[in-house]
Formats: structure tokens, C-alpha cells, sequence
């Protein structure tokens, strides 16, 4: 199916930007799990591969499902007892991370160990997504940039040679 309004990956990157989020505060996250393991690694390279990660539907699907759930948390417009839970980010609620897995698992099992420990070390971009005296909500944007990176890292990982 073509979607006549817009090319899903462009609406794609156009909401994470509005929402703060641009390819190369990803990029640093994937340089973050992966300088150790690539001699010359560069933030460019990791931008390719957060954009070839951007460029799957599974992916782009993901993350606008998401940031229009943080939205609308954001706006009050979500029914309770479900706002109450995505404006505070409950830690029982875990819906926020299967979104995130949906995207790591395109990419495999690097991507899970990946994810979960940039989800637990909240480095970068990820410390002020989840800033909660900000004002905004990003209970599932999080986590999804979480899963961008990990899933890029994974990406990064199978294409490269580094055996050294």
C-alpha cells in the first residue's frame, strides 16, 4: 500500500524532530555501545545506520504510534485509567517497551542486549526524553529511541568487519 499523504520514513523523522529527537542524538547512542568495538568508528556511520533502520515500515510504524500516544498523554486526551499511567510512565506498564522490542527484534538478538542496557544506563538524548519535570511525555518515545539505537547498533554490528 502507498500512502498518499506522506512518505512514511520523512513523517517519520519530521515527528521524532518535533518531538526533540534528531538522527544524530541517535547516532551518539549508537556510537555509545559500539566505540569499543570498532577501531575509527564515526558518528556518520552510525547516522547510516540509524537511517537504514528509520527506513523500515516496522520501524516507522513504531515510532509514530508512540510519539502519538505520548501526544495525546501530553494533551490530556487519553481516557483514564490509561492517562494517569502514560503521562507517569508507571513502571508496570510495559506496553511502552514491547513497542520498543517490535523494533529491536527486526534486527535480532544484539539488539535486545543492546536495548537493555541503554534503556537501564539512560545516556544522552535518553536522559532528557525522560526528564520528568519537563512538562512533556515521553513514556513510549523513550524507549523507542532506545530501540532505534540498539536496533542501528545490532545493523552496524552484522555489516562490519571488525575482527581485528
Amino acid at each position: 500500500m502507498v500512502y498518499k499523504y506522506h512518505p512514511l520514513e520523512e513523517t517519520t523523522k519530521t515527528m521524532l524532530k518535533e518531538r526533540g529527537v534528531n538522527i544524530e542524538d541517535i547516532a551518539k547512542l549508537v556510537y555509545f555501545l559500539q566505540e569499543d568495538y570498532f577501531d575509527g568508528l564515526s558518528l556518520e556511520t552510525c547516522a547510516e545506520h540509524v537511517s537504514g533502520v528509520l527506513s523500515k515500515r516496522e520501524v516507522q510504524n513504531a515510532v509514530i504510534t508512540g510519539i502519538e500516544l505520548d501526544k495525546l498523554a501530553e494533551a490530556g486526551q487519553l481516557s483514564e485509567p490509561l492517562l494517569e499511567i502514560v503521562q507517569n510512565d508507571e513502571g508496570l506498564y510495559g506496553v511502552d517497551e514491547i513497542i520498543a522490542l517490535s523494533i529491536v527484534n527486526v534486527y535480532g538478538s544484539i539488539g535486545f542486549t543492546n536495548y537493555g542496557y541503554v534503556d537501564k544506563q539512560k545516556p544522552g538524548i535518553l536522559e532528557k526524553l525522560n526528564d520528568k519535570f519537563s512538562g512533556e511525555c515521553h513514556t513510549f518515545l523513550d524507549d523507542i529511541v532506545g530501540a532505534i539505537a540498539a536496533s542501528a547498533s545490532s545493523r552496524l554490528a552484522h555489516r562490519l568487519d571488525h575482527r581485528q
